[in-house]
């Protein structure tokens, strides 16, 4: 049962946001490479910088918070609306009498298939963005795409994609905790649950965001 249910989530989750995490990635890259083209043009730092700018911007910050805030928005608030609906049909009620352990059941396999899942969609979002970068600068003739290439490889240090793990682990904890704990203990009607959602959202964008100033802080100090 708790197997299934957490197979079940991992799709949800992860499969479900693989469109919206890769368009907004690609974008990300894109943008974000075009306005260091811009801002670099004829000043005397070399272009292939733009690739190195790009890449560590990607796996540093926009892959994990920028994914995570999107996520918290889409998956957080169907967290939140799911438990709370079934809270106020006392289908939780139901399951307690039965002896089903239901924080167990309904919200543990929602937190186990988050950490696993979301930082493979970090993951994919840091690659995305990369892509979005080169298809922005290289085809347009900005740079070469050797140029390019030569700015990815530029200055590398593993320890931040050990960073961008660890935020992603973070933030997949706090949204799933923060929209399951809005979810599970709503009361009252349709509009109650209306304000869960939102709540779910806005408290687990406020804590990543949080979270994000003090990780960077404990990794870089």
């Amino acid at each position: 049962m708790y197997w299934k249910e957490t197979l079940r989530q991992m799709d949800d989750i992860g499969i479900g946001s693989l469109i919206i995490v890769a368009l907004i990635s690609v974008f990300m890259g894109a943008v974000a490479a075009v306005q260091f083209a811009y801002q670099l043009d004829g000043t005397l730092v070399p272009r292939y910088y733009i690739g190195y700018i790009v890449r560590d911007l990607a796996i540093i910050e926009s892959a994990p918070t920028i994914t995570c805030l999107v996520l918290a928005g889409k998956v957080g608030s169907n967290m939140a609306a799911e438990l709370g609906g079934m809270r106020q049909k006392e289908h939780i009620d139901a399951m307690e009498i039965m002896g089903v352990n239901t924080a167990a059941y309904l919200i543990l396999p929602k937190i186990i298939a988050a950490l696993v899942v979301i930082p493979l969609l970090v993951t994919i979002s840091a690659y995305v963005a990369i892509v979005g970068g080169w298809l922005a600068v290289v085809p347009n003739g900005a740079m070469s795409a050797d140029e390019y290439e030569r700015g990815l490889r530029a200055f590398f240090v593993p320890r931040n994609v050990e960073m961008m793990y660890i935020k992603s682990v973070v933030f997949a904890f706090i949204l799933t905790t923060v929209s399951c704990f809005q979810g599970y203990f709503v009361k009252g009607g349709s509009i109650e649950l209306g304000k869960a959602s939102t709540n779910a959202v806005v408290y687990s964008n406020i804590l990543i965001l949080t979270a994000d100033y003090l990780v960077a802080l404990l990794l870089m100090g």
